[in-house]
C-alpha cells in the first residue's frame, strides 16, 4: 500500500541545480524519518541525505553544502534540492522511508555537459 514516487530528475550542465521530488502515498510521513539515496551502474547504492520528523538533516560528505533535503509534511513530499552538480553526481535516485526500507523507483539525474 505504500508507494514513494520519485521526480525532478533530468540532464543538467555541470554546476546547475535539480530539485528532486519525493511524494508518498499510502502512510503520512510525518513522524517519519526520509531519506535519499543513489546508485551509479556497477556502483553499491549509497546514502545521500536523511530528514526526520523533527527537520533534523544528515548528509553524506560528497553532497554536504551543495544538497538541501527539506520536506512539506502537509503535501506528504520531501525534496531534495542539488546544487553545484558535478559529473559525479550522475545516478539514480532513490527515495526511502527511512525505517521499513521502502523504496520508490528511483529518478535519473545525469550532469553532463
Amino acid at each position: 500500500q505504500v508507494q514513494l514516487v520519485e521526480s525532478g530528475g533530468g540532464l543538467v550542465q555541470p554546476g546547475g541545480s535539480l530539485r528532486l521530488s519525493c511524494a508518498a502515498s499510502g502512510i503520512r510521513i510525518s513522524g517519519k524519518t526520509m531519506a535519499w539515496y543513489r546508485q551509479a551502474p556497477g556502483r553499491q547504492r549509497e546514502f545521500v541525505a536523511m530528514i526526520t520528523s523533527g527537520v533534523i538533516t544528515n548528509y553524506a560528505d560528497s553532497v554536504k553544502g551543495r544538497f538541501t533535503l527539506s520536506r512539506d509534511n502537509a503535501k506528504n513530499t520531501v525534496y531534495l534540492q542539488m546544487d553545484s552538480l558535478s559529473p559525479e553526481d550522475t545516478a539514480v535516485y532513490y527515495c526511502r522511508l527511512y525505517a521499513t526500507g521502502v523504496w520508490g523507483q528511483g529518478t535519473q539525474v545525469t550532469v553532463s555537459s
